[in-house]
């Protein structure tokens, strides 16, 4: 599927049901996730899930919420109420607990009781789910895939890790996937299986084990093999996942700003989800500057100040009352700044440019003041958002 207009975000989230914020970090990503989320369940209705696998816990703030976890948790119709918005459906919340989420996903498709407490209790599983990024990445894709199969949700927002982890995140499955059925994994889990090759194999045990930890490599055999009757649950889910991120019923919005370097990390995230036939519904620019900076007139008449500006301050600092050589300092500093925002406002507006011309929608947001911390805020992002 190649990126569609979808004319605005109002429309783009009723017409779809996972919507997976991606960009680079530090952009307002996580609080557009929000804001998306908080106006769908205000001005379109049905029961919206925010879904944060970002790392950084900063969504419980944006939606006013105390504190969120692994559990979906409601976020309260006063919150609304008091930040003067509508509400039509519901909005919920949750954010990835990966160890919890691995610990779920063990006990619900383990074979038998014996096999889920051996997982669970290897001291490998414990370290693979609570230290290593890609077991986090993998979780949340199941995470989601699990959430949207109960069919308990309208729309389902994603709020992703910055851009190249984000990446990570969409190819988890795949990885997973190969993984199982590798030549690696028959490896490591040979030893398990054949005396002779345990036999063979021990003296190379014996030094992994005096340099990493006794019992390293049986802790590693009995890990996989405890979780071989589960290989084929995996792979397919995997391929459940990949499906669905293709699928019609889903789509990206690419936030960034205008800097230099988010965008180009926007870009190349924008270049990718096109390659991979993702559907780009829309980019979101946060912290856009005004047009106004870019006009003609306002530019000439600081270019005509900057260049009069001492026989200005002479001209004026009598009827203002005011030190000559100060307003002097002054009329030439605001000039000078004017000049810079408008060649930044330049380079914005050829950007934005550069995103329209690719066919998604583009939505520009100003400056806010302030940092968006509650529902109001939210509703103030939410309503740029959906003015487009």
């Amino acid at each position: 599927m190649t990126a569609t207009r979808a004319g605005t975000i109002e429309t783009l989230l009723g017409s779809r049901e996972i919507v997976v914020t991606c960009g680079p970090g530090g952009v307002g990503k996580t609080t557009s996730a929000a804001a998306a989320g908080a106006m769908a369940a205000s001005r379109i209705g049905g029961r919206v899930l925010v879904l944060t696998v970002d790392p950084a816990r900063r969504l419980a703030d944006a939606l006013g919420l105390k504190g969120i976890g692994n559990e979906v948790t409601e976020v309260p119709a006063k919150v609304f109420t008091d930040a003067g918005l509508p509400l039509k459906g519901s909005l919920h919340a949750a954010m990835l607990d990966t160890k919890q989420s691995w610990d779920a996903l063990i006990a619900r498709h383990a074979p038998d009781e014996a096999t889920r407490d051996r997982i669970l209790e290897n001291p490998l599983y414990q370290n693979i789910t609570g230290r290593f990024i890609q077991s986090h990445d993998y979780i949340a894709m199941e995470r989601l895939y699990e959430l949207h199969s109960t069919g308990e949700w309208d729309l389902i927002v994603v709020d992703t890790p910055p851009t190249r982890n984000a990446l990570d995140f969409l190819d988890a499955p795949a990885r997973m996937a190969d993984f199982f059925s590798s030549r690696l994994l028959r490896w490591l889990i040979a030893p398990a299986r054949s005396s002779l090759l345990n036999l063979a194999s021990k003296p190379f045990t014996q030094i992994a084990d005096r340099i990493l930890g006794t019992q390293f490599l049986s802790d590693i055999a009995e890990f996989f093999l405890s979780m071989q009757s589960m290989y084929e649950g995996f792979v397919d889910r995997a391929n459940a996942v990949a499906r669905l991120m293709a699928d019609e019923r889903t789509s990206f919005l690419v936030v960034s700003s205008s800097e230099t370097v988010p965008l180009r990390e926007a870009e190349f995230f924008s270049a990718e989800l096109a390659r991979r036939k993702l559907d780009v519904g829309a980019v979101i620019l946060n912290k856009v500057l005004p047009d106004a900076l870019s006009d003609p007139g306002a530019l000439a008449t600081a270019e005509a100040i900057e260049q009069r500006h001492a026989e200005l301050a002479a001209t004026l600092a009598g009827p203002m009352k005011v030190d000559e050589a100060v307003l002097d300092r002054v009329l030439l500093t605001v000039t000078e700044s004017y000049s810079d925002f408008a060649v930044v406002a330049r380079r914005e507006a050829a950007a934005r440019e550069r995103f329209a011309s690719e066919g998604a929608t583009l939505i520009t947001i100003p400056n806010l003041e302030g940092e968006i911390s509650d529902m109001t805020g939210l509703g103030q992002l939410g309503g740029y958002l959906f003015a487009g």
